[in-house]
């Protein structure tokens, strides 16, 4: 029976080239090798990390993989395999032609680390006055002591004020920021000194000051890849991350057919809208099990009556408006652009809603929704489109804005809400959900355009794991254990390791 050994490579952010990080131990005389070497890698959402496998059969002790008899490889990306149910990715080995090479399992599991988050609540009594005509207007600060004996500013409490018996709002913070992980580390609060191990007995004799803690709880926290990996459905699916894509074939974009618009299909190159939907949508869809994506439009005259649409599929089918993975929208925006004419207004809000339809019937945790939209920047329903983000806020969505073209952009930053957060009739969205960029600054200036996109999924992907967690945690949704991890059939021969 043949030997076999595995060698691993990936791409890096600046290399186009795969480079190896990995070769596995060598198995000896099986045709079902169980490879026991096991790679870190960093993992990035917001990235697109492409990975190679190749298997050989080992004929000698040469380094050059020449020398040896090529099995077979595979690629994938990194998020295919976090992505898969349990992590754990199943497909065919390919690189011989006419021969079927068998298949490789891919698993990923995210390192152990510490995820406790503490939460406390505070008061105070008797606190010194130190305003002349008030009394005082009194707050904690803590520090998490350092190894070198030195402090670091880890909390700090809000103001309450014009009071000597204060009562402050609970708190939470991740036990790594309080004491690094190390439970007997002492913290400096105020006047007195405590350590992680103190805090954890609740309020006794021992935790009695000024400062009186009046309650205490820790609780573990779940990452991304616990509710992708896991999901709270039953039979342990993870979490679907489902992604709309919209793109405004609006009149001021111009024709088409010209070089001058926005939307001009070069034969040679994607114009930014492609690249824009290319870039988000190639990372988004390893986490949806079906790669099925509705696409739509908004701002055009539709055949073959010149109905004006906000919200028409981009494939033309009212019925079904998927599109087979990335492919398949770049191809219904392309045929899109010869059917229907560009019109304005520019409405977001009935976009905004439209998926906001979705996400309400499915709240469990089961789904969670991205919304891309493609704009030039003109918007004409600023307020019913706020009201729209406000209500949405509550759902389990989130919203990209790309912005092409050399406009201005302010009113997406407004609905970007980083500064300050967006509001609606005086009622403001429960939680950021809004993610705008400009394209323009993340153009390469050698007109390398995987590069440009690169940059722009980057940034705009980069918060929605956040925002996927606060929501789940809002809500109280905690991810189900995943299934049991992968182990060989028990008939395969054993294997010893060399």
């Amino acid at each position: 029976l043949p030997s076999f050994f595995l060698s691993c490579r990936h791409t890096t952010r600046r290399a186009v080239c795969h480079l190896l990080f990995g070769r596995t131990e060598v198995i000896d005389n099986t045709l079902n090798p169980d490879f026991v070497r096991k790679y870190i890698l960093d993992y990035f959402f917001e990235e697109k990390q492409n990975l190679r496998f190749d298997v050989y059969d080992i004929d000698s002790k040469s380094p050059d993989l020449a020398k040896h008899d090529f099995l077979g490889q595979v690629y994938c990306t990194l998020g295919e395999i976090v992505g898969s149910p349990a992590s754990r990715l199943d497909k065919p080995l390919g690189g011989i032609s006419g021969k079927a090479c068998g298949t490789i399992i891919l698993s990923a599991e995210e390192l152990g680390n510490c995820r406790d988050c503490a939460t406390m609540k505070f008061c105070a009594n008797k606190l010194d006055k130190k305003d002349f005509f008030g009394k005082s207007d009194p707050f904690m600060v803590f520090y998490r002591s350092n190894e070198d004996g030195t402090f670091t500013i880890c909390h700090k409490t809000e103001v309450v004020k014009n009071t000597l018996n204060p009562l402050w709002q609970p708190f939470s913070i991740p036990v790594r920021a309080l004491c690094n992980g190390d439970y007997d580390r002492h913290d400096f609060i105020g006047e007195f000194t405590t350590s992680y191990k103190e805090l954890c007995r609740g309020q006794n004799q021992h935790n009695v000051y000024e400062v009186s803690m009046l309650s205490f709880s820790v609780e573990s926290e779940h990452t991304f890849l616990d509710y992708i990996k896991g999901g709270p459905i039953i039979g342990g699916r993870g979490l679907v991350l489902t992604a709309f894509c919209l793109a405004d074939p609006i009149v001021l974009t111009g024709n088409p057919s010209q070089s001058t618009s926005l939307h001009y299909m070069n034969p040679y190159q994607m114009n930014a809208y492609a690249m824009a939907l290319k870039a988000v949508g190639e990372i988004i869809q390893d986490y949806d099990s079906d790669k099925m994506f509705p696409a739509l439009g908004f701002g055009a005259k539709l055949p073959p009556d010149g109905r004006v649409s906000h919200e028409f599929p981009l494939n033309g089918n009212i019925e079904n408006p998927y599109c087979n993975g990335m492919e398949g929208i770049l191809e219904a925006y392309h045929q899109s652009l010869k059917t229907v004419q560009l019109y304005g207004p520019t409405n977001f809000a009935p976009i905004v809603n439209h998926v906001a339809r979705y996400a309400a019937a499915v709240q469990d945790g089961s789904q969670y929704f991205v919304l891309l939209i493609i704009t030039d920047g003109v918007i004409s329903d600023m307020a019913q489109t706020k009201e729209a983000i406000v209500n949405a806020a509550k759902l389990p969505m989130s919203i990209i804005i790309v912005g092409v073209g050399q406009a201005e952009f302010d009113a997406m930053v407004e609905l970007d809400g980083d500064d300050i957060r967006i509001s609606s009739r005086g009622k403001l969205a429960e939680r950021d959900i809004v993610q705008f960029v400009p394209f323009r600054d993340y153009m390469d200036r050698t007109g390398n355009h995987v590069l440009s996109m690169a940059r722009l999924a980057k940034d705009v992907l980069a918060e929605i794991p956040d925002q996927l967690i606060l929501y789940m945690k809002s809500r109280g949704i905690k991810p189900c254990s995943p299934p049991p991890a992968y182990s060989p059939d028990h008939d395969h021969p054993q294997t010893t390791p060399i």
